[in-house]
């Protein structure tokens, strides 16, 4: 048995070596290339999720695994070949990051890793020798002075962070970005009630934990593959972050209502207003790209949502004949993503010239589908990010040059609560959601 059990560990090691891999020679995004590297290999459901752990540690530990690496190395990292580097940091995260993975397997296995993938006879004995250095300090191992390596941000941002909170919170951001976030999913009420889910999905052995102030939507542990439920392919229930669901509350669809989500993809804000508006109404669901535009229409067939039209569209490209035509326009506009590098942990690394031009392309967005907005219906502006040049900023120049809109109040469940000013950020460590941004504004008049 012990001899299996050591099959499948290496096995999840191989794929978590190749998968990172792929990331670091392909400049593959991490979780696409886990999955589709889960999906073809070979590996057990528990061993999927120790490569799962093992390369999201990594990634969300990168810079102090390197710094770990300078200092127990006499090789400088830039000269070990992808494959060598990569195991040992790998070892290094076990090592020194996990409790329950034995010191020697981890060794052995990095070994082992190297043997078959080095070009190098004498990789294999380096990464013994560092790692067996590694782990005669493990209890205290050197720590980092800078808290961008410390926490693994890159420099940039975490000045940025500074500078816009003065300071406060920001470890407390850092830190949560390197944790390991729920799994939340909100009830499809069309079908089922939230009780009737959570004993279906006790049943096939999912740990299921109410969400302390949302109602219908849980957190799930030991769940494998979703998307194999019975429940999920019934269309019971869709998977949300609690923070796009808050941006549906704030916007509060109407049974009725004419709806456009304007870059709709993946889809989770138009499935959870259809959901609010009881099916009833029309959400014109829009996106950019029409593969995405394809997924959207799959998730309304499943979830069997009747409202939804989908359609591709450009949202900086206007569209005459829907002039005033919407009582709620969504607008979750293309944006650097910082608010949800818990579940993406390589976004951290973007360049900040790639983000540079994003603020100008969310105005260019907003300015065009503000147009589409009846008298007295209602513009939500939304991010998945937590910088105030792509927030704030652009609300504020958005209603200087539009006067017929104006910010308007409303209220969140929980301790969120009264949103008098009419927009809110919302940070993972602080409400437990993605980093997000939400701003409800009223067309007074045309």
């Amino acid at each position: 048995m012990q001899k299996q059990q050591n099959i499948k560990l290496k096995n999840a090691r191989a794929v978590a070596l190749s998968v990172l891999l792929s990331c670091e020679k392909q400049a593959a995004w991490l979780d696409r290339a886990l999955k589709s590297e889960l999906h073809t290999s070979e590996v057990a459901p528990r061993d999927a999720a120790l490569c799962s752990k093992i390369c999201y540690g990594v990634c969300q530990n990168r810079m102090l695994l390197e710094f770990w690496l300078k200092h127990f190395s006499s090789v400088k990292p830039e000269k070990l070949e992808p494959s060598v580097h990569i195991a040992i940091l790998m070892a290094m995260y076990q090592i020194g990051m996990l409790d329950k993975i034995p010191q020697r397997a981890a060794v052995n296995e990095a070994v082992e890793l190297t043997k078959r993938n080095s070009k190098n006879p004498r990789s294999p004995a380096l990464v013994n020798g560092i790692l067996r250095s590694f782990c005669r300090q493990a209890e205290e191992l050197p720590q980092p002075k800078e808290r961008w390596i410390h926490y693994s941000h890159p420099q940039w941002l975490v000045e940025q962070l500074d500078q816009e909170l003065h300071h406060e919170g920001v470890e407390a951001f850092l830190a949560c970005n390197n944790s390991e976030p729920p799994t939340t999913i909100q009830t499809n009420t069309m079908m089922i009630s939230p009780n009737e889910l959570r004993l279906e999905l006790e049943e096939h052995g999912i740990a299921v934990e109410a969400h302390p102030w949302l109602a219908g939507c849980f957190y799930l542990r030991g769940t494998g593959d979703l998307e194999q439920l019975d429940a999920f392919q019934e269309g019971k229930f869709l998977v949300q972050d609690a923070a796009s669901k808050l941006a549906v509350l704030a916007a509060d669809p109407q049974p009725g209502m004419q709806v456009l989500d304007a870059c709709a993809a993946p889809g989770g804000k138009s499935f959870s207003a259809g959901i609010q508006m009881h099916d009833k109404g029309r959400i014109r669901s829009c996106d950019i790209h029409a593969g995405k535009v394809k997924e959207i229409k799959k998730g309304a067939q499943r979830l069997q949502l009747q409202l939804i039209e989908t359609g591709v569209s450009n949202a900086k490209e206007y569209h005459e004949d829907w002039q005033s035509g919407f009582d709620l326009v969504l607008c979750d506009v293309p944006c650097s993503g910082l608010g949800i590098i818990r579940k993406k942990p390589d976004i951290r690394w973007k360049e900040p010239e790639s983000l540079e031009g994003l603020p100008k392309v969310q105005q260019a967005i907003l300015d065009n589908v503000s147009r589409y907005v009846k008298a007295n219906g209602t513009l939500l502006y939304s991010t998945c990010t937590v910088l105030q040049r792509e927030n704030e900023v652009v609300i504020h120049r958005f209603l200087e040059t539009h006067p017929e809109f104006v910010l308007e109040k409303f209220v969140l469940p929980g301790s969120i609560g009264q949103v008098p000013g009419g927009y809110i950020t919302l940070w993972p460590h602080i409400h437990g959601t993605d980093g997000f941004f939400m701003a409800k504004m009223r067309k007074t008049h045309d």
